[in-house]
């Protein structure tokens, strides 16, 4: 059924009808009702196209990741581009990834925009200081940060209270008796690692434990940057009894590199992941202590109510979003072993 068909059975209008169906405000609410259900009655399905051309919109969100990010190959960022793109789907609004080179996402922005590919964007991996953040704000074209900036104020956003969630970790192994706590964290240009990397320094002094700088290590954002990271770590005299990664990236490499070392994850050294390591990941049977975020599905899909809000005019405040995280417990943490080192695994044969 096309348009001019269902606008003949209502006795409408084949412009009334387009614009009850497209939300116009100079309809009146019975009538957009009376087309709605008439329109699911019939199975009418709108001509995208013709759509697009009569409003203007491209019916379609973009997210720019640069091609070196970690992300692409994490199954927790794929779970929550699915529930943003399930939630956005109800609303009849497809999701665009494109990837850019680092140096090149403004002006892949800029061609979204200008090619009206998209209405508008997730702006994921916030950086303290974002130039992507201060254009589409300049630029007036509706987006969602998935983190904050230095500057929260302003935008709509989605985050995690990622500074309580490290801050938790270090309260969990100090309980435990650990004092030289080793932190692999991400570059610190990102939010979420410059947030973490405070809750972990709050987190020792709250502890009144000092800091070891051999033991606070940055690594490069993947699994064998953690991987290398940690084998470094285990080459240093004393070592430290704890570890906590502050990404599930890094996380699979740390824990790759002390099980291949024979260490016995919470007897000879704990450690804690934030996010966990990945479902998909063969590490052996030891369960990983994580700090838990809330289901990755239900980030997406809280995403996209705030990009559908943020098109609806709802205030900013209702826009601004800080979930809480959570500690995990699983098998890879216990108390601080009386040496403090790493138990090496005896040679094959």
């Amino acid at each position: 059924m096309d348009l001019k068909e269902l606008s003949a059975r209502l006795g409408l209008s084949q412009t009334t009808v387009s614009r009850a169906l497209n939300g116009y405000s100079d309809v009146s609410e019975r009538t957009r009702e009376r087309v709605m259900a008439a329109a699911r009655e019939f199975g009418y399905r709108p001509n995208g196209a013709a759509r697009r051309l009569a409003t203007g919109k491209a019916d379609a969100i973009g997210i720019v990741y640069p091609t070196g990010s970690g992300d692409l190959g994490d199954p927790r960022f794929v779970e929550v581009v699915a529930g943003m793109t399930d939630r956005f789907a109800q609303a009849g609004v497809d999701v665009l990834i494109a990837s850019a080179r680092p140096a090149d996402e403004l002006a892949t922005y800029e061609r979204l925009l200008k090619a009206r590919r998209v209405d508008g964007f997730i702006v994921p991996h916030t950086r303290m200081d974002d130039a992507r953040i201060e254009h589409l704000l300049a630029s007036g074209v509706p987006f969602v940060a998935y983190g904050r900036t230095a500057k929260p104020g302003g935008y709509a956003w989605f985050d995690f209270d990622n500074e309580a969630g490290t801050a938790l970790a270090v309260q969990r192994l100090a309980g435990l008796g650990h004092e030289d706590i080793a932190y692999v964290h991400a570059p610190l240009d990102l939010t979420f690692a410059h947030q973490r990397h405070q809750g972990f320094l709050r987190g020792l002094r709250e502890a009144k434990l000092k800091p070891d700088k051999r033991h606070l290590v940055e690594a490069v954002f993947s699994r064998r940057g953690g991987y290398d990271t940690m084998q470094a770590l285990l080459k240093q005299a004393p070592l430290p009894s704890a570890v906590i990664v502050d990404n599930n990236i890094c996380g699979v490499g740390v824990v790759r590199a002390l099980l291949d070392a024979g260490a016995v994850l919470g007897r000879d050294i704990s450690v804690i992941v934030y996010d966990g390591v990945p479902v998909d990941t063969i590490l052996g049977t030891t369960a990983i202590t994580a700090i838990a975020q809330p289901e990755a599905n239900a980030s997406g899909v809280q995403m996209a109510e705030l990009m559908l809000g943020l098109v609806e005019g709802k205030p900013l405040q209702q826009l601004q979003v800080l979930w809480q995280p959570q500690l995990a417990l699983g098998a890879s943490d216990g108390p601080k072993p009386g040496q403090g080192t790493v138990r090496r695994a005896k040679p094959a044969g």
